[in-house]
């Protein structure tokens, strides 16, 4: 059995796909778009205009793979109640990581050393997805 993240960004998904890619170096392994699916959308499950936003994607970081979807577009994503955590091996990268996610976004616990992490902080990256970071595997 595997668990696997599925981030539902509301017609922001090619921007934070982009987004993950360039700070943290995500590789997009699959991406479908509403207009491509074998099946037409239900009505009322998208608004009108919304044919070229992502219906599923498929990313990897690091080694986990993560899905997303722009959803029923709606402009209003809601990431409550969890965090992704990425395990970074040095310091060094959890500095450069954290730094890039709270690039537009928002610091809960600035990085810092705790009893079980030699570097360990929270931020909120600019599309509301609570991101953990700390040194250690």
């Amino acid at each position: 059995m595997q668990v696997q993240p599925y981030l539902f960004f509301d017609g922001r998904c090619d921007e934070a796909l982009e987004f993950y890619r360039k700070k943290l170096g995500a590789e997009v392994t699959m991406l479908m778009r509403f207009k491509e699916s074998p099946e037409p959308a239900q009505p009322g499950m998208i608004p009108p205009g919304s044919e070229d936003k992502v219906m599923h994607a498929s990313f990897r970081i690091g080694d986990t793979t993560v899905m997303a979807s722009d959803g029923r577009c709606l402009g209003q994503p809601s990431f409550q109640g969890f965090a992704l955590s990425l395990a970074v091996p040095s310091e060094a990268e959890a500095d450069r990581l954290f730094t890039a996610l709270a690039e537009g976004g928002q610091v809960h616990m600035p990085l810092t050393k705790t009893f079980f992490s030699p570097r360990f902080g929270m931020v909120a990256d600019r599309f509301g997805v609570s991101w953990m970071i700390l040194v250690g595997q």
